[in-house]
């Protein structure tokens, strides 16, 4: 323990007081023998520019949370929901829109089918949502498909479904960015030229809210998810009760798709398949339950399965909802002379085009902008779980001072907003990239699920191994489907990145073991101490207290202690050694002439020596490369010192029986 014991006289003869010092006590409490935990002082900056960085963090992103306050930061169900299914609740703002743009090409015949299309993806939004419910009980730990296929199938399969999620995430914020700022446009379109910068800049202002944490994030996002849900609801009533009651619902006139095309095709099966895909993309988020489950309050598996479930019954409500309206509405989406998305005509005809109207526009966009918070949650949760695993830079693993995870947000937020700036805020350009890698997932997790209910065989593991089974025969199928209608329209590009991505999470992971292995110690046997000589080798540029300071550093290594001088100019250095032998007699200087003026490669060619002379049949010695450096009082001015030393030390890394020790010297040392 740290500290000592003083003991004090009483005020009474005889009395005996002990007062216990800790002068941990400020900083570490004792929890044990040979235990200190470190408290929040301990990792508080000391300079003043430390201190002022780290108010400007505390005011963006709140105070640093102990690990012990992660429980506090879990969400409830009602957090969970705005957090976790933002994204596939959103997407129904676009989903019908992709339905319509494609049977249009139809003509009025092909868009009276919108609702059946809407309905059949709604049915497959269903078995995918009760498949993903058992994911979400038998693994507690989170990871999703990625974790079900690496311990029911292999590594490399897992890879493809981790690969596949990644881009999807990725797509996820790119997607639902710009189409909430196409709801923005379409309210007022005056802010068209300015689409680009209001989408990257609300990528940046999602990142600051889940930089802060995720208890933060969900209170700033659940008011408008549920805002969105209830006039979007309220829209479908009472559109319905207009529609169904009333008779005001009207019909695609026979020439409707002349309006935006030269030429009709025909009504087939290909063009409703075509349809389907593109309609699909209402099911992307729905495997974002099953990878955060760690993220719930106890108890997380059955708290995320029913999440998952209201998730579900709410996207297909609305889904089949607002395609109802759209299509007896007869509404197709407008380019010129403004831009208008399907939902923004449904929400003008219900509401009119008052203030109900902004309001509901107002909704949806701000819950498009928060339905990339779910891959701002599931995203760096899949990167930790891969550096876990040793497939992507362990970086990705360490959480920030909110408990987040704080590298993975930067780089989903940087990805996304290279999207937005690539694609121009264009939704439709971004979709055909979107949804192929989620149902290639869909596949491989639904596959996991199969194998892993044949080898549990718990209780009720014929029905799961049923659902899971129907699951993955429907999955695979659309997987087929939508990756071959979208194959020319981008999708290829996805197909090229999964594997590519695999090869990346390969190769680190064999870096990783490689590194392994190389510093592996056997774990039987105690430890011995130093078996080999040592030396030490000072590059100096004179005498002064810096050398000095690093010269008695030096000698408390080693016996062997050498200086070593390179100059150009010998009258400088004979003058050096006389003085260096007057106040350092028992440390030999070296002077090394440079008549090229190099000063890096004649140190490195002095170690080499040094080792060639050395008998070979004798271990070669340990070479301690002492670097003296001189620590300014500044920041500003530390670019003026040390240079030499840093160019020295990368020329000295990864040397063979080369240790480099830095001596700072400070003033007062």
């Amino acid at each position: 323990m740290i500290g000592g014991r003083r003991p004090l006289q009483g005020r009474k003869p005889g009395d005996r007081r002990v007062r216990v010092e800790r002068p941990h006590a400020t900083y570490f409490r004792y929890t044990g023998r040979g235990q200190l935990t470190a408290k929040e002082a301990a990792s508080a900056p000391t300079s003043p520019t430390g201190r002022a960085f780290a108010a400007v963090r505390a005011f963006f992103f709140g105070r640093p949370l102990a690990s012990e306050e992660e429980l506090g930061e879990r969400l409830s169900k009602t957090k969970a929901l705005a957090i976790f299914s933002s994204d596939a609740i959103s997407s129904s703002a676009y989903a019908t829109e992709e339905i319509v743009r494609v049977l249009i090409l139809g003509g009025a015949a092909a868009l009276a089918f919108g609702v059946e299309v809407s309905i059949a993806i709604s049915i497959l939004l269903v078995a995918v949502a009760i498949s993903y419910r058992q994911i979400c009980i038998a693994y507690p730990t989170g990871g999703g498909s990625y974790t079900v296929s690496r311990r029911n199938i292999g590594r490399t399969v897992s890879l493809i479904a981790a690969s596949a999620l990644l881009i999807d995430y990725v797509m996820t914020v790119a997607v639902s960015t710009s189409s909430a700022v196409e709801q923005i446009v379409s309210a007022f379109p005056g802010l068209y030229d300015e689409r680009v910068f209001i989408g990257v800049g609300a990528i940046a202002l999602i990142a600051i809210a889940n930089l802060r944490g995720l208890r933060e994030a969900g209170n700033i996002f659940a008011a408008p998810t549920y805002l969105f849900l209830g006039s979007a609801l309220l829209m479908i009533a009472v559109g319905a009760y207009r529609i169904v009651v009333l008779g005001e619902g009207s019909t695609y006139g026979p020439t409707i798709a002349g309006q935006l095309h030269d030429t009709v095709q025909p009504l087939t099966a290909l063009l409703l398949l075509r349809a389907f895909a593109a309609g699909a993309v209402a099911l992307t988020g729905t495997e974002a339950i099953a990878t955060g489950v760690p993220a719930f309050k106890p108890p997380e598996a059955r708290n995320a399965a029913t999440t998952l479930a209201v998730m579900a019954a709410l996207l297909a409500t609305l889904f089949i909802g607002i395609t109802f309206l759209a299509v007896n509405f007869a509404i197709i989406p407008i380019e010129f002379p403004e831009k208008q998305t399907v939902i923004a005509q449904v929400a003008r005809t219900v509401y009119g085009d008052g203030v109900a109207f902004y309001l509901f526009q107002a909704f949806t966009a701000v819950l498009l902008f928060l339905a990339a918070n779910t891959s701002f949650n599931a995203f760096p949760r899949l990167l930790a779980i891969l550096a876990r695993d040793g497939h992507m830079p362990r970086q990705f693993a360490l959480r920030g001072d909110r408990l987040a995870f704080s590298y993975g947000i930067i780089v989903l937020a940087s990805l996304a907003a290279l999207l937005i700036i690539i694609f121009q805020g264009s939704t439709h350009l971004l979709i055909p990239l979107y949804a192929v890698g989620v149902f290639i997932d869909f596949t491989i997790s639904q596959t996991g699920m199969i194998r892993h209910w044949l080898r549990e065989r718990s209780p009720g593991w014929r029905r799961r191994l049923s659902i899971n089974a129907f699951g993955a025969a429907l999955t695979a199928v659309v997987a087929v489907i939508v990756t071959t209608v979208k194959f020319w329209d981008g999708a290829w590009l996805v197909l090229v990145l999964i594997p590519l991505l695999v090869g990346l999470m390969s190769f680190i992971h064999r870096q990783y073991e490689l590194q392994e292995q190389e510093l592996r110690v056997r774990d039987d046997g105690v430890l011995p101490g130093p078996h080999r000589e040592q030396r030490v080798i000072i590059p100096v540029n004179g005498i002064n207290r810096a050398v000095v300071h690093a010269v008695n550093f030096g000698r408390a290594l080693a016996r062997d202690v050498r200086a070593v001088y390179v100059t150009d100019d010998l009258d400088v250095a004979d003058a050096l050694r006389a003085r260096w032998e007057r106040q350092l007699p028992d440390v030999p200087l070296v002077i090394v002439e440079s008549p090229y003026r190099a000063v890096i490669s004649p140190v490195v060619a002095y170690l080499d020596i040094l080792d060639q002379a050395w008998p070979p049949d004798k271990e070669a010695p340990l070479t301690i490369v002492v670097l003296p450096e001189y620590v300014a009082r500044h920041w500003w001015d530390r670019m003026l010192y040390n240079q030499t030393a840093k160019r020295l030390k990368a020329a000295l890394v990864g040397r063979d029986h080369t240790v480099i020790a830095d001596v700072p010297y400070r003033r007062g040392h």
